[in-house]
């Protein structure tokens, strides 16, 4: 009888756990509510095949996505990373002739170097993020069409690193899923562990606040903004290497999905709350989403955008009741 009953509580101690891990995370259960979903309708969705694919497709935009989260925190916005990403690769594929490692080098240190130019606005001249981001954002686009006259630049086969990056595995996991784990760790302990961290929340929640307690919000800023820049130029040599060439129109509205994924992970715009994981979270169910609508066959990809975009919605009206509601 009494190891029944002690039974019977743990069994409740864990239902309560997950109940408490629902409520607190609606994108999760929203990711496992489209995962069984899936699984029901349509016979491929769980082969190793189509999930491993889910997860190799969208290792880029997280990347992106977990820049834009810091960045976020900090009570900021960066509308570049999609246009930052087309640059970094094409500045990629443009060096790959010189080797993986000039490739490499160059293009993630094009896309920083413009992270820090909107570091810099945004702290020293004081300007508002949006409007700095999206002039970053309009350059570095016509910057990218220009350079390659408008045309797709082919990785060269002397760049095997730069493929590698894009389409290698390690064992039977790739590479980009990989970088994505190991990226996703250290920002969570940067966040969480570290005297930076703790500033980058700081002045999200109260910059002159925090700027009593001693922190330098201008230095904080710099670097969330250089992080990004950092970030959106990886995404873009791995998508280069994937495709095997750098594409001036890459990465197209890939800023609204990054923002969509840390909302929907419960990163709050005003900025200050927030984590990595769940942004994690919030890019796989946009790819499950672009998934099943792919494994549907019968929607016109115009109406695929209305129905992602009702379905976005729809997840981030029902996690902000939840924060609400805590």
């Amino acid at each position: 009888m009494a190891a029944t009953k002690s039974l019977a509580l743990a069994g409740l101690r864990l239902l309560k756990r997950l109940a408490k891990l629902l409520n607190s995370q609606g994108v999760l259960l929203a990711l496992l509510s489209l995962a069984v979903f899936a699984s029901f309708r349509y016979e491929t969705f769980l082969t190793p095949l189509n999930l491993m694919n889910i997860m190799r497709q969208n290792s880029m935009l997280a990347i992106v996505a977990l820049g834009m989260t810091v960045v976020i925190l900090s009570g900021g916005i960066d509308l570049s990373v999609g246009s930052l990403v087309a640059l970094g690769g094409v500045v990629a594929a443009m060096l790959a002739r010189q080797g993986s490692f000039a490739a490499i080098v160059g293009g993630i240190a094009s896309t920083t170097l413009l992270g820090v130019v909107n570091g810099l606005l945004v702290s020293r001249a004081r300007l508002q993020p949006f409007v700095v981001t999206l002039f970053t954002a309009s350059a570095a686009r016509g910057l990218a069409l220009s350079i390659t006259e408008e045309k797709s630049v082919a990785v060269s086969s002397t760049a095997s690193g730069l493929v590698w990056l894009g389409r290698g595995f390690i064992g039977w996991v790739p590479v980009p899923v990989l970088i994505v784990a190991l990226l996703y760790f250290a920002a969570w302990f940067m966040l969480h562990r570290s005297r930076l961290g703790l500033h980058i929340f700081a002045i999200g929640n109260n910059e002159e606040a925090s700027r009593l307690m001693g922190v330098n919000p201008n230095q904080v800023k710099l670097a969330v903004y250089t992080f990004s820049g950092l970030l959106s130029g990886l995404a873009g040599i791995i998508l280069a290497g994937r495709l095997g060439a750098g594409q001036p129109v890459a990465a197209f509205g890939w800023e609204t999905d990054a923002i969509a994924a840390s909302v929907m992970g419960g990163t709050f715009l005003a900025g200050g709350q927030g984590s990595v994981f769940p942004t994690l979270v919030g890019v796989l169910l946009l790819g499950m989403m672009y998934n099943l609508l792919n494994l549907e066959g019968t929607i016109t990809p115009w109406w695929q955008l209305v129905l992602r975009g009702g379905f976005l919605l729809l997840v981030v009206l029902f996690q902000q009741r939840i924060v609400h509601r805590g």
